[in-house]
């Protein structure tokens, strides 16, 4: 890695929240958007001032891996349970069949799957941090939100792992479902399991050297990255279930405990390792491609209209009950925003040759272009909506 690389990337993961801050007066975006567009400036597509060497790439790794790790310790079981979840389910399943549907008129064959995947996913990773800005976490209105991401991030990462496998339809399930046992069976230890010691552990180190907690949750996600890895399932999957671990093991501890804890590890995620995921993806971004016809830019609407209609439609179905139409639309646009499931199942198609590399950029510009509008747009409908 070059000192220019060194310098740069934390440089760009400060000035991004600067610049949402400075223009929060007249729009709220998500400080990933600007990470991301950095990250395009610096790469090299315009600058060439940074490349993505093994480093950035495996430190981008750990982001993601994170990223999927807090969607995982957001995860409201209560919310997944009922009216919510089932309908969250069922919009899910629509949105893979509307987006495989998609996909086949342009692409038929795998590429049409590895598309479908993309237009059913939502970034619940990206929605929290505006939920929990807004005020809006812990609400109907965020319980279903939460119900929605939860449905369309784990989705996803189930689907990447048995229709786009190496292996044939059946194995991939077989070791999908080998994986879900295990993970099961880790859930259901971490939920009888004595935490009281633990806690206190915790507790005792929060402000030593020691930082228990922080070494134990990257232990959690280390070792459950591995069995994913070592079993061939998508490494997200792994992630995604260390989160659901770590938010049982520390769901009875003390609420000042709980609160030092959840911000030392945000500060870890949010503040070192997902900055470098989503400015690593601007850097690797292929605008060349995206630019090269006339027509491709114009695509990226095109796109995020395709997100809405495939994922965000489908979403409203999972809208608190009773829900007036703005608060309906500001669910769907949430649901319809999607990225981090857009890379990867972009790069999975790229390196397997059933997609072409055009069409990943349009696929991840248009995801960007989400991120960008959807929940700023859903921010202010909300607002206007006669009850929160």
């Amino acid at each position: 890695m070059t000192a220019a690389t060194l310098v740069l990337v934390p440089l760009l993961a400060v000035l991004a929240p600067i610049i949402t801050r400075g223009l929060r007066r007249w729009v709220v975006l998500p400080v990933i958007v600007f990470e991301l567009l950095l990250g395009i400036v610096v790469g090299p597509s315009v600058l060439e001032l940074v490349e993505p060497v093994e480093a950035l790439q495996l430190l981008s790794e750990f982001g993601v891996a994170m990223l999927f790790f807090m969607a995982g310790t957001e995860i409201n079981a209560a919310a997944l349970r009922g009216r919510t979840g089932a309908r969250a389910g069922l919009g899910w399943l629509l949105s893979l069949a509307i987006g495989i549907g998609m996909g086949w008129i342009l692409v038929p064959g795998v590429g049409a799957v590895i598309i479908g995947i993309a237009l059913s996913s939502t970034a619940l990773g990206t929605l929290i941090p505006v939920l929990r800005d807004n005020g809006d976490l812990h609400s109907p209105f965020g319980r279903a939100v939460g119900a929605i991401g939860t449905v369309g991030e784990f989705g996803p990462i189930v689907a990447i792992s048995v229709m786009l496998s190496n292996r044939s339809t059946l194995a991939a399930i077989l070791v999908l479902v080998a994986f879900g046992v295990l993970a099961v069976l880790a859930i259901w230890r971490a939920l009888r399991l004595e935490t009281g010691k633990l806690h206190r552990f915790v507790e005792s180190t929060l402000h030593t050297s020691a930082q228990f907690a922080v070494r134990l949750v990257l232990l959690i996600v280390a070792a459950l990255v591995a069995l994913s890895a070592w079993l061939d399932v998508d490494i997200l999957l792994g992630a995604f279930t260390a989160g659901i671990i770590w938010h049982i093991l520390i769901r009875d501890a003390d609420p000042e405990t709980q609160e030092a804890v959840e911000s030392k590890i945000e500060g870890l995620a949010f503040g070192f390792l997902i900055p470098i995921f989503f400015i690593v993806t601007g850097i690797e971004f292929d605008l060349d491609a995206l630019l090269e016809q006339p027509w491709t830019l114009a695509l990226l609407p095109v796109v995020a209209l395709a997100l809405f209609v495939a994922r965000g439609l489908p979403s409203a179905l999972a809208a608190p009950e009773g829900s007036d139409r703005r608060t309906r639309l500001s669910v769907a646009l949430m649901g319809a925003t999607g990225l981090p499931i857009i890379i990867v199942a972009t790069t999975t198609g790229v390196a397997a040759g059933y997609i072409s590399a055009t069409a990943a950029a349009v696929l991840v510009g248009g995801g960007m272009l989400s991120v960008l509008l959807f929940p700023a747009l859903a921010t202010v409908i909300r607002a206007k909506a006669p009850s929160r």
